[in-house]
């Protein structure tokens, strides 16, 4: 086993594809598929499963790719400190339902741990997308949230792909309305106060069960309802059509502006909002520190 062939396995991971990763390593396609097989071999462990649709990492690859990441940024400390050498490009990726909260932690991780060189992915997306970005590593860290409602199949789905989840807060459920809203004037809204306003929610694509829905309450039937893929096109319905949404009442005006303002919602709910990651795997420098972040983004 090499360093060269654990970073080959780093990459290719990262990239979804062989042949991408080829292209970026800069060596042919068949020599990168022969440096995975050996190191296959000489580990016993089938590390990637190829299909027609693509090379995903298998379970055993998951958890080696973890050690082999730990392998290479020590490696990668070592010649830093001794031999001098440019700190290859930082790798790190992180899958979050619509948060602001979640592009606060990345810019100061990026402000405060981004050296001359890195490659970040930062993806709003699905909640069922999450959890296979976390599962398949194509990223480190998911963020997501458990109510009582969508708990038992978040939680079954999270123990089948061997995840993790971990709090970062609870918070009772508010409704994100334009300041012009007739509502904003109210101290708290109710559902029925909602009835005659656009309900706006994210898209859940070929997932759309009620328990991926990212907001609570998704089986209530509106009057008026738009579905969005995006969170500036829904703040912008928002304040367009004054639509709302139900999230946790976290905004971030330096993101958002000061157009959009939550308004505690009259409902005995509660939204535990956290992180998910592979179980019992250390997290890499870049993860730790998103986390540390993310505590001080949501911090009172």
């Amino acid at each position: 086993m090499t360093l060269q062939q654990l970073k080959y396995v780093i990459e290719v991971a990262s990239r979804g594809s062989i042949n991408e990763a080829a292209k970026r390593l800069f060596i042919s396609q068949p020599s990168l598929s022969n440096a995975i097989k050996e190191l296959e071999l000489e580990m016993g462990i089938s590390i990637f499963e190829r299909t027609n649709k693509g090379i995903t990492l298998s379970k055993e690859g998951v958890e080696f790719l973890s050690y082999a990441r730990q392998v290479v940024e020590q490696a990668e400390l070592l010649e830093s400190r001794y031999l001098n050498a440019k700190p290859s490009p930082q790798h790190f990726s992180v899958s979050t339902q619509h948060y602001a909260f979640a592009v606060n932690a990345f810019v100061s991780l990026v402000r405060e741990h981004g050296h001359e060189e890195y490659e970040l992915m930062l993806r709003e997306t699905k909640t069922y997308e999450i959890i296979e970005d976390v599962k398949t590593m194509r990223s480190e860290i998911g963020i997501l949230y458990l109510n009582d409602f969508n708990r038992g199949v978040i939680d079954k789905l999270l123990k089948s792909a061997n995840l993790q989840f971990t709090s970062l807060f609870t918070a009772m459920p508010h409704v994100f309305i334009s300041i012009h809203n007739p509502l904003a004037r109210q101290k708290i809204v109710t559902i029925d106060d909602l009835q005659d306003y656009p309900y706006l929610s994210f898209d859940q694509g070929e997932y759309n069960s009620f328990h991926f829905s990212e907001e609570i309450l998704s089986t209530l039937s509106r009057k008026k309802s738009i579905t969005v893929n995006d969170r500036a096109t829904l703040f912008n319905l928002l304040i367009g059509l004054n639509g709302y949404t139900i999230s946790t009442g976290v905004l971030s005006s330096d993101l958002n502006g000061n157009e959009i303002i939550p308004v505690p919602l009259a409902i005995d709910e509660v939204i535990n909002v956290g992180w998910i990651a592979q179980k019992n795997m250390p997290l890499s420098v870049l993860g730790a520190a998103y986390i540390e972040a993310l505590k001080e983004a949501v911090a009172p």
